[in-house]
């Protein structure tokens, strides 16, 4: 991954905002939250807080991955979404585009996984002492050399949609940490967070909000 951070600077695509929860479309190539040092400042969370100075975190998702996030506007709302990411009662739902033919139409990805320390902030794959991590997957498409697929992870753990598509044998295509060869040239990482169904922490009620994936 090249060091240079050029986050882009379209501006922000809020997809619902009421008194408790502001859901926004995150770009890809932004970071969710700062980095560390000067240089890696510029994040989804400060952009959202100019605009919306009680907004707080709840999730987030990585620099390079698009789509659906919640943040909430009250300290008490973020305890119930916590609650709800914690207790897996959110569902989310991922689009992605991996290399190669994906063989069958559907399946399921239940590899333990854990921080690769030497090449962090890769995770790998490790049965000994890896956290569970579970994905359902979906072929949607097939196309030249590359497989466009629906993901649904039952757990939240670091770059789990990209090293457990990458243990299946098809990493994303864009990935610049787990894609090479003809699998990385793509302009991003072709991942978006599509869908996230949860419910509204001041009334209960369930909800569902979608950002269309833009490749």
């Amino acid at each position: 991954m090249s060091d240079a951070y050029n986050p882009p600077s379209e501006p922000l695509e809020i997809l619902h905002e009421d008194a408790h929860i502001i859901l926004v479309n995150k770009p890809s190539g932004l970071l969710s939250v700062p980095g560390k040092g000067e240089h890696l400042a510029d994040c989804l969370i400060s952009r959202l807080q100019a605009v919306f100075p009680t907004a707080l975190l709840v999730h987030r998702l990585d620099r390079d991955t698009s789509g659906v996030m919640v943040f909430a506007q009250t300290p008490a709302a973020q305890r119930h979404l916590g609650l709800q990411f914690e207790k897996r009662m959110t569902k989310k739902t991922y689009v992605a585009r991996v290399y190669g033919d994906v063989e069958g139409d559907e399946g399921t990805v239940d590899l333990p996984l854990i921080v690769d320390w030497p090449n962090r902030p890769k995770q790998m794959v490790d049965h000994e002492n890896g956290k569970p991590a579970v994905t359902e997957w979906k072929v949607t498409k097939r196309g030249d050399n590359e497989t466009r697929m629906r993901l649904m992870p039952k757990t939240g753990r670091s770059h789990q949609l990209r090293v457990h598509m990458l243990a299946l044998g098809h990493p994303i295509l864009g990935d610049p940490f787990y894609a090479d060869g003809e699998a990385l040239a793509f302009p991003r990482l072709m991942l978006h967070s599509e869908e996230l169904k949860l419910k509204h922490p001041e009334d209960g009620r369930g909800l569902k909000f979608r950002a269309k994936a833009p490749f």
